[in-house]
């Protein structure tokens, strides 16, 4: 028998009575900035089918899903099951919501994971229009993963695709995205007599006019930042460059100096400066308080002149010129190199080359967040079958390179609950611009890829393994990564959805 439910310790606040004069007017402005954005939106790359747009991605998301119904219809009985448990959940969460509106205390049908920010605001669980609309979804959602779950026939690639857009669907459909059915929303739709959406679809036309070929939501304040003034600030000099990078060169804070540099190779998708974030969060700046001479290099954000630059020409013009500058400028035989991300795949491949060749001007490597087995490389292998990389060569044939929204917008789609939903309540119904956050700067500064060097390093490695299987080679030289000998630190986290553990 459900108990009386006692008062809250702490008042909510209040949801106010609208100005209705100006809530109609508020609401006659963003239908007509609506009606402008939405043509403009459908204009945009966005709305047409290509590679990682917002089309592409409903279309894929529709197939897939509707794929996965044809094979839970095909078997009437557990599909009747399934929908038997469903339907009790809701109405025993009906049952209790009745029970909540009477003054009862009851127990939770579902309840959020720890740690979920969608639902922590109080009224999700004080209110029980929101806590019902809360516990539906959250029913809804589990129900469909399980049913995925135990759904029989779907092996490897087939299943995984399904997992990743009922997890896109699921998250664009929290009660959380939408203003009727998010508490703070709500709330402040009310308090400002609809004025936060207003503003929300100036933010957005804002973004689409800032955006390259694709939506990029704003995810923090750029306005806040600068290279060289808060970002990027440990000192440092240009010691080289060339077509394909600049070669920046920092030195120790120390009087007791290590014999041998340390060269860095980050990746080519987004700029250097995330390991020099500011002075609290520098890896570079780390470095030289601990006595290292440190390069790095700076990749060059390529346009359609660069477009036949290889990955060979990224070994032989990158990491291998670099590393010849950076003994030029030390005069040592040696160096210590480290390479991050794919920054650290092309230097695997570049130690297998020299390898090969009998070379060895290194005496260690680091690798940070590397992939060289392309086996279990996550939900990114999900966008890179033969298709969709047709139509990507084509795409960056037409240009010469990929534009960096499109990459930004997968590795969003990675983790839609975390870098997308979020930032389009706070930016788009709530009407506020981002909070200032320097890793969210880096990660929104992305880069061009020139094509020759992205169709080679996602067909190779990603669609082929060729690297791990010994079946790549590099300006005629067979590469076998065995062969390296070379002392290796390897750092692998284990959250990282880009590089996975």
């Amino acid at each position: 028998m459900p108990k009386p439910k006692p008062e809250p310790d702490t008042e909510l606040p209040p949801f106010q009575a609208v100005n209705a004069e100006e809530l109609a007017r508020n609401l006659l402005r963003l239908f007509e900035q609506g009606g402008n954005v939405l043509t403009e939106f459908i204009a945009r790359n966005d709305a047409k089918m290509g590679p990682y747009s917002a089309a592409n991605e409903v279309t894929e998301a529709t197939t897939t899903l509707s794929d996965l119904a044809r094979q839970w219809f095909a078997d009437p009985a557990r599909f009747a099951e399934a929908q038997g448990t469903l339907l009790r959940s809701y109405g025993e969460l009906w049952n209790n919501t009745v029970y909540r509106m009477l003054g009862q205390e009851v127990t939770p049908v579902a309840e959020p994971e720890p740690g979920d920010s969608r639902f922590k605001d109080p009224e999700w669980s004080a209110n029980p229009y929101f806590d019902f609309w809360k516990q539906a979804y959250l029913v809804t959602s589990k129900w469909a993963e399980d049913m995925l779950e135990n759904t029989e026939g779907l092996e490897g690639r087939t299943r995984q695709r399904a997992e990743f857009y009922l997890r896109q669907v699921a998250s664009a459909l929290s009660p959380s995205n939408f203003p009727l059915t998010n508490p703070e929303v709500l709330r402040e739709t009310l308090a400002t007599n609809a004025e936060n959406l207003v503003q929300g679809m100036s933010l957005l036309a804002e973004d689409m006019r800032k955006s390259g070929d694709l939506l990029k939501v704003s995810q923090t304040d750029t306005t806040a930042f600068e290279i060289g003034r808060n970002l990027a600030t440990t000192p440092g000099k240009v010691v080289y460059q060339n077509e394909l990078f600049q070669l920046i060169q920092y030195a120790p804070t120390t009087d007791k100096v290590h014999e041998l540099p340390v060269l860095i190779v980050p990746p080519w998708i987004n700029k250097y400066y995330i390991l020099d974030l500011t002075p609290a969060k520098s890896l570079i700046k780390f470095m030289v308080d601990q006595g290292f001479t440190v390069f790095i290099i700076s990749w060059v954000n390529p346009n359609s002149n660069l477009s036949h630059k290889s990955f060979e020409d990224y070994m032989q013009e990158g990491i291998l010129t670099a590393a010849d500058a950076v003994k030029r400028e030390t005069g040592v035989d040696k160096i210590n190199v480290a390479g991050y991300c794919v920054g650290g795949t092309l230097l695997a491949t570049t130690l297998a080359y020299l390898a090969a060749r009998g070379e060895e001007p290194f005496n260690s490597a680091t690798f940070l967040a590397t992939q060289v087995d392309f086996t279990n490389a996550g939900d990114l292998l999900l966008f890179t079958d033969e298709d969709q990389l047709d139509a990507l060569n084509t795409l960056m044939s037409e240009r010469g390179y990929l534009d960096g929204s499109r990459m930004a917008n997968v590795f969003n789609m990675l983790r839609p609950r975390d870098l997308i939903w979020p930032y389009i309540v706070n930016n788009y119904l709530l009407g506020r611009k981002p909070f200032p956050f320097d890793l969210l700067y880096w990660n929104q500064d992305s880069t061009r890829m020139a094509a020759a060097n992205h169709n080679f390093y996602l067909r190779e490695f990603y669609n082929h393994n060729c690297l791990a299987a010994g079946n790549l080679s590099i300006a005629g030289t067979r590469l076998d990564v065995h062969k390296v000998k070379l002392p290796i630190y390897e750092l692998a986290t284990k959250e990282d959805h880009i590089a996975p553990a």
